[in-house]
């Protein structure tokens, strides 16, 4: 059904809002599965597994890297499965059963746990506490809220701050241990892994989730429903252009954020000219708006699109 007003950027706003979900979703809802606890009924409840309890060990969560190029989707996608994940979702205001942070400027570890406090809701906290102290809050504020996952998004900012890595996850180590510990999930661009993941430590405590670039040849059809989707709310006819989706995919670089993003703009660009039909026309105007692309170089009209190098867009032909 048509959602498309008269009011082209209300249209946009609401296709914006959209989420579709794809196979991307399962792997990540796979490795909740696996780190959560169970009721008698086999279903996920939110209380971490605890690994490696030995003796007097209290023994340790598990956690998360999930890389993906700039422009990918991650952000969205790891934010839609921990809000529709059910075993995360509460009724009571008082607890909080996962809780999502960007990495703060400046990237210290104390300014992250500040931002962990000030998005829990906790008052405000002096910068001037230790580190340490600041951590041992974030701690017991994470078992106040009932709090079973940690998400900290654009992680791999943190590890660019100069402190040793090591220093870094024997932090956030710290929340992974004892009473209240917490599922730990670290998203960033693919230098993530590399960075976080400098011993066997680290790798058996962390699972690397990598979501894999768009191509044309493994993409095209479900690129092609989505855009005949937003088309139908945005009360368009989709375009006929048999090479678009891949063109799409090249000039998004593979990133299956930056193709739906070209989309939407390139449905707004229609929409504005008054059009009924979304055309590769509409992506050329808004990619060369966004890219700064020198004429010759718009992937969308170019024959030779295939050899444009995506670096260089800004410079003559």
């Amino acid at each position: 059904m048509s959602m498309a007003s008269t009011n082209p950027h209300q249209t946009v706003a609401d296709l914006r809002g959209m989420y579709i979900k794809t196979a991307r979703d399962d792997l990540l809802r796979t490795q909740l599965d696996r780190l959560l606890q169970c009721n008698s009924d086999g279903q996920p409840i939110p209380r971490p597994v605890i690994f490696t309890k030995t003796g007097n060990d209290e023994g340790d969560t598990r956690g998360v890297v999930l890389v993906e190029g700039a422009g990918g989707g991650k952000t969205s996608l790891i934010h839609h499965v921990l809000s529709t994940y059910p075993a995360l979702q509460s009724d009571d205001s008082e607890c909080r059963r996962w809780l999502g942070v960007r990495v703060p400027s400046p990237a210290t570890i104390k300014a992250l746990g500040l931002e962990i406090l000030r998005a829990s809701g906790y008052p405000e906290v002096s910068s001037s506490r230790k580190e340490w102290d600041i951590w041992k809050l974030v701690r017991h504020r994470l078992q106040e809220l009932g709090t079973a996952v940690l998400w900290i998004d654009e992680a791999h900012d943190l590890f660019r701050a100069g402190k040793q890595v090591e220093d870094i996850l024997k932090m956030l180590k710290s929340v992974m241990q004892g009473p209240g510990a917490v599922i730990m999930i670290l998203s960033g661009i693919d230098s993530l892994w590399n960075i976080a993941s400098y011993d066997d430590q680290v790798k058996r405590r962390y699972a690397k989730v990598s979501l894999p670039a768009v191509s044309a040849a493994s993409h095209e059809g479900q690129l092609v429903r989505l855009m005949g989707k937003y088309c139908e709310k945005a009360g368009l006819l989709p375009p006929p252009s048999s090479d678009l989706i891949s063109r799409l995919v090249f000039a998004s670089r593979g990133r299956f954020g930056r193709c739906i993003e070209n989309i939407i703009a390139a449905i707004e660009a229609a929409l504005l000219r008054g059009d009924s039909q979304l055309a590769v026309e509409h992506f050329a105007e808004v990619w060369a708006m966004h890219e700064g692309a020198a004429p010759g170089k718009n992937v969308f009209l170019s024959s030779r699109w295939t050899e444009i190098d995506l670096s260089k867009l800004h410079l003559a032909a």
